[in-house]
């Protein structure tokens, strides 16, 4: 499986963006998440989706995800930017067999996601 995101640009605060991810190859994966980490700072969750999205408490209420099945493309639409949303975007697949619990778990931390894509960077000032 390979994810490749795209859709990042620069923005001023308040604006808006949407975010792809793309994926290729066995893409049986239904759950999938959004991740950002910025210079000097821990990778950071920001949401997925396995039935209803979940969100970081950061994002919640201006962000939202979004799949396409048809179109093997994830979504990451967000509104209302602020400054503190600047970071390179990456999405990746849900940890295989994962409960409701360990994916929460995996979740703030990015540990067990797989399919890493290359990353999309936003920048907002």
């Amino acid at each position: 499986v390979q994810l490749v995101e795209s859709g990042g640009a620069s923005v001023q605060a308040g604006g808006s963006l949407r975010l792809s991810c793309a994926a290729s190859g066995d893409t049986a994966n239904s759950c999938m998440a959004w991740f950002r980490q910025s210079p000097g700072k821990a990778r950071e969750g920001v949401s997925f989706t396995r039935g209803n999205p979940f969100y970081a408490d950061s994002v919640r209420g201006r962000f939202f995800i979004s799949q396409d099945n048809a179109k093997k493309t994830l979504y990451l639409q967000m509104n209302i930017l602020k400054p503190e949303d600047t970071a390179t975007y990456y999405c990746a697949a849900c940890p295989e067999g994962a409960s409701d619990l360990q994916l929460y778990q995996s979740f703030f931390t990015g540990a067990g996601f797989r399919f890493w894509g290359q990353g999309t960077q936003v920048t907002v000032s």
